[in-house]
């Protein structure tokens, strides 16, 4: 949210298709706050349902220097897919593919 996203939601997330999206929304209990470790709930103004537009697999190490054009498919919806174990740059990729797309 530093670099300026805005919060969905905070460890859980509510998943439901819609229109041949895929919507992405916080639960009514915990929408509005985030926990910021060793300084306690913070609010936030949240967003959604909003379209989940890419995932990002932080279990997985990306193998390739230029990987393929990954997808996953959720609720019969196939969302653009990013691996990102130990990459001490993907907050910064992850910000500009957002903002710009990726080239094929």
């Amino acid at each position: 949210m530093a670099f300026g996203a805005a919060l969905v939601a905070d460890d859980q997330v509510l998943l439901n298709a819609a229109e041949g999206r895929l919507m992405a929304a916080a639960p009514p209990r915990i929408a509005g706050m985030i926990e910021a470790r060793g300084v306690g709930l913070l609010r936030a103004t949240p967003v959604g349902p909003i379209p989940v537009v890419l995932v990002v697999d932080l279990s997985r190490p990306e193998p390739d220097r230029l990987p393929p054009s990954r997808q996953i498919e959720l609720f019969g919806c196939r969302i653009p897919l990013v691996l990102g174990r130990d990459a001490d740059h993907l907050s910064y990729a992850l910000l500009q593919y957002l903002k710009e797309g990726r080239r094929a």
